[in-house]
């Protein structure tokens, strides 16, 4: 293993360990029936400003480092196939 291989999964693993921390962290968003009954729409100020609240800026962080992962494992293969011949 080449160390870009070395580095990339301690990488990945660090992600990996960042992603289920911050799903369990997480609230869950289960309304029940008011949420299929309503749409889940919220019109007051809480509802139009969700995009500062904690669990909006732990969905980036979340979608964040899901991005970083898949990316990372592509690279990764990429990476072996030509580093392997």
């Amino acid at each position: 293993m080449s160390p870009i291989e070395i580095g990339a999964g301690v990488v990945l693993a660090l992600c990996s360990i960042v992603i289920v921390l911050v799903v369990l962290i997480q609230e869950s968003k289960d309304d029940g029936l008011t949420s299929a009954i309503g749409g889940g729409y919220n019109d007051s100020f809480y509802g139009k400003n969700t995009g500062n609240t904690r669990d909006a800026k732990l969905n980036r962080l979340t979608r964040n480092a899901a991005i970083v992962m898949f990316i990372l494992t592509i690279a990764v293969s990429v990476i072996h196939k030509y580093l392997s011949k």
